[in-house]
């Protein structure tokens, strides 16, 4: 007991030496120009006081089309996030020499000390699918992946806020339960159905019985009214799409309804109930203008310039030979946010209009009107 007792502090007395230590001006200066990070990431790929990194612990394949992934968070990550229910992490990984960063919901309790991770396979030569099908294919306990911040507004309204329903339905489509199954998981775990005298239901359309995620897990949660339907298979709860029928099976005029997945079920949910908070997995439809405006970009960090051929700012970089990051290509989880030093540009998403010098702009949702001078 004694032994147990005294080993925690000598335990966080060494952690605050190293921060202390490797966070000093002297040592930066030492290890100059690289920095420190450079140096400590050879003893441990995560350890490293500026760049936020996390370390997959755990591999599971519960489905034939997914992977779940434990991954745990070095310092860097830890102090500066905390990752609400139902939001998203910018996940950055190395493929052939290049960094591709993409945007996953966490399916873990809010505030675990782990982020879980369940990714979804795509089909072959899916350009959108390059990291999910990397990681669907090459995750293995050890791997290190880059954490790029966090992000997302579809999260629960605080416990105890009047603005926190009391009856609610969660649905989900595909691999959209993970930002939902963590909302779930964080009601349980709050005790909503006890304390709050809350109500709890939850549908998931999945293709098959065999690819609905934690469909055991869910099954088995006490209290909540679990409800499958597959839409390659008969053999669910509910039959056919989402309308009034699922509704009433599932939690007639419920509070609010958090919903994720692919747009087509998003507006079977709007049409049929209120307060519905969602969440797209699915990029929206960009469209870009039929004709270019010729005008010169100039990236300006790398002395390169092109002519405006209509795309955005972000694939026109590409094509340039430039690898901005970038996530999820939908102006959502901001990654490829860069300074437009001069110049218009119209936004893709919203349609408007942008003249002001030295604002930050997402690239990747972004087309010239004109000249533009980018800081890239």
């Amino acid at each position: 007991m004694f032994t147990q007792r005294s080993q925690t502090p000598r335990r966080s007395f060494a952690k605050t030496f190293r921060d202390r230590i490797l966070g000093s001006d002297l040592v930066d200066l030492l290890t100059g120009p690289h920095g420190v990070d450079r140096y400590t990431e050879l003893v441990d790929p995560i350890w490293t006081q500026g760049e936020a990194r996390g370390k997959v612990v755990d591999v599971r394949r519960s489905t034939p089309r997914s992977v779940t992934l434990t991954i745990a968070p070095n310092d860097s990550f830890t102090t500066k996030h905390s990752v609400k229910a139902g939001q998203f992490v910018n996940v950055a990984v190395e493929i052939d020499g290049r960094w591709h960063t993409r945007c996953y919901s966490p399916a873990n309790v809010e505030g675990s000390a782990e982020l879980e991770l369940t990714v979804a396979r795509h089909g072959t030569g899916a350009a959108e699918g390059l990291v999910s099908n990397y990681l669907y294919e090459q995750a293995r306990r050890g791997v290190v992946v880059g954490l790029a911040g966090v992000g997302g507004d579809f999260v629960l309204p605080a416990p105890g806020s009047p603005e926190r329903p009391r009856r609610i339905l969660l649905v989900s489509g595909g691999s959209g339960i993970t930002p939902v199954m963590a909302m779930l998981r964080t009601l349980v775990a709050e005790r909503h159905l006890q304390s709050q005298g809350g109500e709890i239901a939850f549908i998931h359309y999945a293709r098959t019985p065999a690819e609905a995620c934690y469909r055991d897990e869910l099954h088995a949660m006490p209290g909540v009214r679990v409800l499958h339907g597959y839409t390659r298979s008969g053999r669910g709860d509910l039959d056919g799409r989402f309308g009034p029928t699922h509704l009433d099976a599932a939690m007639p005029s419920p509070d609010a309804v958090f919903v994720c997945g692919p747009n087509t079920l998003i507006e079977a949910v709007r049409e049929h109930c209120q307060n519905v908070y969602a969440e797209s997995f699915v990029p929206p439809a960009l469209t870009a203008p039929a004709n270019s405006s010729r005008g010169r970009i100039t990236f300006a960090g790398s002395g390169i310039d092109v002519v405006d051929d209509g795309r955005s700012l972000l694939e026109q970089a590409e094509s340039a030979g430039l690898t901005p990051e970038n996530g999820c290509r939908m102006g959502i989880c901001h990654t490829c946010t860069r300074r437009k030093v001069s110049g218009t540009v119209r936004s893709l998403t919203s349609g408007a209009v942008s003249t002001a010098p030295d604002e930050d702009i997402q690239i990747c949702v972004s087309v010239p009107v004109g000249d533009v001078d980018l800081s890239l």
